[in-house]
Parts: structure tokens; C-alpha cells; sequence
């Protein structure tokens, strides 16, 4: 799941491409358009068929909910599409599930020649995406459904990605100690996955992506207290909550890691209130704004970062291809890898740098 907590408006207003990256007060001013009731469809799209009225193939890319991390996919998603000539809509499920099969179902009505999903509930939702693929080209990104159709999942392995993260935290308290895990929901594959190659990484143990702790009760080992697992559900709200709930519980918590884009700032912010940043070590996943200012000012030792742009281009383009019928693209594992870096404070400038050239931000 998962970059930034930056509010963004509806999954039909931001299907289109060309306001997705602005200013926080700009995506403010949408969502609250959005809650007004905005219902608007996107840009070049006639609301029927998958082909525009120029003729060009029309593929739809389709979040996990509303993140800035989806922000800088949907460059990426805007870039491969001005490249190989197809027309693009980003769109960011609000209200979870629900709103994801929605749009889905709405775009297979339309007739789209091409969807990238990542799955919320892959094992719920294997009917639909099952029947979603008969239809049309149908990629996974960033969390995969390796029991549906889809033709190939596009994104990283979230376990090898934890077990990095895990690696940070240990860096980060070398002589151990207690730590609570902040992530939206576990139903989801990378979710799992991630949180999984956390904790082995932490407490030591050899790689193994079969593992499953359960999510609640403590887990000790090589030094640590892996306190639990707090889900919000994409409720920022909650996760907030969390967090100041986890300071009051445990005053002598050492490290606080949060998996999903948006954690990493919310607990920034309740550390912040608590008087206590710097004293809670914080181990952190993707590339908020908030996360890579931590990690300059030394309120966040590092972060594990994806490439979102990257999820993004990589998935128009494939589906550029398979809309042409070209299945070479494929490759025989089914599986796209686009790898994850720890990103330290040494680190952050350039990343920054980088990330601020192809989003077009300032």
C-alpha cells in the first residue's frame, strides 16, 4: 500500500491523471469537493466502450485506497501512457472492498481494454478478478492475487521488502528491545507478507515467506518484543489512535514501525504531541514527504522504500502490449520485480531529489 497522507478526493475524481499531483491544500479542496458529491468522469473517457473517440486503447489503473503513494504511481501511469500512446485513469477506492469491486465492475461495463489491480482481499475477491480477466488484460501491482487469472504480478517481493525493514530496526536498536508494528489491514497479500519478513528479520530467524505470526500477543526473541500488530484500515483517524494508544500502554517503548505509507507520519505526529521524538526510534515504509523529513532530521532512522512510479509505468505498458495481443511480455514466472531499497539518512537527499524530477513536484 501503500505512499503519503495527503487527502485525495473520490476514486472518480481521481481517475483523472492530471490532478492527482498537487498541493496538500489543493487535494484538500477536492476531497471536500468530492464529499460534496462529485461524480464527474475523467478525461477522455466517454463513460462507455474502452476505445476513445481518437481510437486509442484506454487501460485503467486501480489502487488499494487513497495514499500518496498512489500519487506517485499515477506519474508513472500518466508517463507510460503519453509514451505508448494509450489513454490512462487512476482511480483510488475510498471505502475499501466495496468501492474496489465497484470500479471494477464499472470499468468491465465500460469496456476497458486493460485493468492493473492491487487486490485488497485477493482470496475474496478471486471470483471477480477471476471474471475481470476473461474480459479484459488483467496485471496485479504492488499486492498480488497468485490464485486468480491475473497474467503477472508487477511489484516486489513484500517479504525479502520486510525482512529489509526488519534489518533497519535492528540497526536501529542494536541491543534490542520492545516494538509495536503499525500497518492499514492484514487481508491483503503484500500486507502479510511484509509484516512477516519483519518480524523473522527481527527476531533473527532464516528466511522463510511460509512463516505466520498470529497478529496479536507478544513475540520474543534475539533481544526483542514485538509487542503486536495495530491495524486502522485505512482510517487515519485509527492509526493515529494507535499510536498515541501505544505510548500511553508501553512508556518504555524502544521502536515503532510502520508499514503502510501513511503510519510512518501519523506516528511522527503522535510522538510529536508526546514530547517524545527521538526518544521512540521509528522504522519506517515508503517515501512520504513526512518519512524522508524525518529521516533528515533524525526522528525516523530509515525507511524501505518501492517504486510506485514504477508500479505505474510498468503497468500501462504491459498493458499497452497485451491490448495489441502481444503476450511475450509475459514473462514465464508471472511475476515483474521491481526491487525495494533501505533508505537511510545518507541516502534521502538524492532519493528525494530523484523522486521530486519524476512526480513534477516541489
Amino acid at each position: 500500500m501503500n505512499k503519503h497522507s495527503t487527502p485525495v478526493a473520490s476514486s472518480r475524481v481521481l481517475s483523472k491523471l492530471q490532478i492527482l499531483i498537487v498541493a496538500p491544500w489543493i487535494a484538500g479542496l477536492i476531497a471536500a469537493l468530492c464529499v460534496a458529491g462529485c461524480n464527474k468522469s475523467t478525461e477522455g473517457g466517454s463513460g462507455g466502450g474502452g476505445a476513445s473517440s481518437g481510437g486509442k486503447k484506454k487501460v485503467a489503473f486501480v489502487s488499494n485506497g487513497v495514499a500518496s503513494f498512489w500519487t506517485i504511481a499515477a506519474a508513472g501511469v500518466k508517463a507510460a501512457g503519453e509514451k505508448v500512446g494509450v489513454e490512462t485513469e487512476t482511480l483510488m477506492p475510498v471505502e475499501g472492498i466495496s468501492d474496489q469491486k465497484r470500479i471494477i465492475e464499472d470499468l468491465l461495463t465500460r469496456g476497458i481494454d486493460g485493468i492493473a489491480v492491487s487486490p485488497i482481499d485477493p482470496v475474496n475477491q478471486t471470483e471477480l478478478l477471476n471474471r475481470a480477466a476473461k474480459r479484459t488484460p488483467l496485471v496485479t501491482h504492488d499486492s498480488d492475487a497468485p490464485g486468480s487469472d491475473r497474467a503477472v504480478y508487477i511489484g516486489m517481493d513484500n517479504y525479502g521488502a520486510g525482512r529489509l525493514c526488519g534489518d533497519l530496526v535492528r540497526e536501529a536498536m542494536p541491543k534490542g528491545g520492545t516494538v509495536m508494528l503499525f500497518i492499514g489491514r492484514l487481508e491483503q497479500d503484500n500486507a502479510k507478507r511484509r509484516r512477516q519478513g519483519v518480524i523473522d528479520a527481527i527476531l533473527g530467524r532464516p528466511s522463510n515467506p511460509t512463516n505466520f505470526d498470529p497478529p496479536s500477543g507478544v513475540i520474543e526473541g534475539n533481544g526483542f518484543r514485538i509487542l503486536g500488530t495495530l491495524t486502522d484500515q485505512f482510517d487515519r483517524a485509527k492509526g493515529k489512535a494507535n499510536a498515541e494508544d501505544a505510548l500511553a500502554k508501553y512508556p518504555d517503548l524502544g521502536c515503532m514501525v510502520g508499514l503502510f505509507a501513511y503510519n510512518p507520519p501519523l506516528l511522527l505526529e503522535a510522538l510529536a504531541q508526546a514530547n517524545k521524538l527521538g526518544q521512540v526510534k521509528v522504522v519506517a515504509f515508503d517515501e512520504d514527504d513526512a518519512t524522508l523529513a524525518g529521516i533528515q532530521k533524525g526522528s525516523v532512522h530509515g525507511t524501505v522504500v518501492q517504486n510506485p512510479y514504477m508500479y505505474g509505468y510498468k503497468s500501462v505498458e504491459v498493458l499497452a502490449e497485451l491490448a495489441k495481443g502481444n503476450q511475450a511480455v509475459i514473462p514465464a514466472s508471472k511475476f515483474i520485480d521491481i526491487p525495494a531499497r533501505q533508505i537511510r539518512k545518507a541516502e534521502v537527499d538524492a532519493f528525494w531529489a530523484d523522486l521530486k524530477a519524476k512526480t513534477g513536484a516541489k
